[in-house]
């Protein structure tokens, strides 16, 4: 499994139009080869970033999503930069332990 976390620094009064545009994305993530699961993660403290975990099958896949027209479309039209805080960041994890309720 591989995972992504895309950290993103909102301005606090453009979190619901941020959390919006996922609700109402133009691609289509979830049809994607390979694609797991999303979550979008809004943050408690303040100054903090929201978190955007997508779960792949393998690295393979996250890159044949990246390279292709889903998530061109799904970036095509960026909210404006006053509406962030700094850069976002990107982390990438290969999973070596996962464990889940039974």
């Amino acid at each position: 499994m591989y995972v992504v976390a895309n950290r993103v620094p909102v301005v606090e009064h453009w979190r619901d139009a941020f959390e919006t545009r996922f609700r109402e994305r133009a691609g289509q993530i979830e049809h994607q080869p390979g694609f797991v699961s999303m979550q979008v993660l809004r943050p408690e403290s303040d100054g903090a970033p929201h978190v955007v975990l997508t779960h792949w099958l393998d690295k393979a896949a996250f890159e044949a999503w990246v390279g292709g027209d889903d998530f061109r479309a799904a970036h095509r039209n960026p909210m404006p930069k006053e509406a962030f805080d700094g850069e976002s960041s990107l982390e990438r994890f290969e999973v070596v332990v996962s464990t889940e309720r039974v």
